[in-house]
C-alpha cells in the first residue's frame, strides 16, 4: 500500500496504524527524530533512520534502539549503506522537504521502494498529493512499490542524481 499525506499528524498516525512489532522500518528524512521517537515509543521494531541535516547527527545518535545514518538519500552510497544492513523492509517512510521538491521525493521513492520492496510506503509531500488529486485513475496495487519495478533489483546509479542539486557534485 502507498499512502500520501501532508499533515505531519496524519503521516505519523499512518505509520503507527500500519507498523507492527518486529517490523523493519526505513525512515528517510528523520530530521531530529520526532517521528523516530514516536515509532520507538510505540513499536518494537528495527528502525533505520537517515537524514543529512547537520543538526540531526548529535540528536539522532543519542537515540537507543535505532540505526542512524547521516547521509543524503539521493546518493547511491547511502542506499548501499542501508542495503548492507537489510535487504527488505516492511515500511518505507519518506518525509523529505514536506511540501517541496515532489520530483526529488518521487525519484527517491522509486529508487528506495524498488530496492527494498516494502509492504507499505508512506510519503509526506504536498506536491505529490496535488499531482495525485489531479489524476482520474487513483487505483494502485496493494504493495508499497510500483509493480513495473518488481524484479529489477537494485536500480543502477542514476547520473541525473548529480543534476538535482549543486551540493551533490
Amino acid at each position: 500500500m502507498i499512502k500520501l499525506s501532508y499533515d505531519i499528524d496524519d503521516y505519523r498516525g499512518q505509520i503507527l496504524e500500519l507498523a507492527t512489532n518486529g517490523d523493519t522500518i526505513i525512515e528517510l528524512g528523520s530530521h531530529v527524530g520526532g517521528t523516530s521517537n514516536l515509532i520507538l515509543d510505540n513499536i518494537d521494531c528495527k528502525l533505520i533512520a537517515i537524514d543529512n541535516s547537520p543538526e540531526a547527527v548529535s540528536i539522532m545518535e543519542k537515540l537507543d534502539k535505532l540505526t542512524f545514518i547521516s547521509g543524503d538519500v539521493r546518493l547511491h552510497e547511502t542506499l548501499l549503506k542501508v542495503f548492507r544492513i537489510t535487504q527488505e523492509c516492511d515500511i518505507l517512510a519518506i518525509d523529505l522537504g514536506g511540501g517541496y521538491h515532489p520530483d526529488t521525493v518521487f525519484k527517491v521513492f522509486y529508487i528506495w521502494s524498488s530496492t527494498f520492496k516494502p509492504k507499505h510506503t508512506l510519503i509526506r509531500n504536498r506536491g505529490l498529493i496535488e499531482f495525485f488529486n489531479m489524476l482520474d485513475n487513483k487505483n494502485f496495487k496493494n504493495e508499497g512499490y510500483l509493480e513495473s519495478y518488481h524484479d529489477s533489483g537494485i536500480p543502477p546509479l542514476i547520473k541525473e542524481f548529480e543534476l538535482w542539486t549543486p551540493s551533490i557534485k
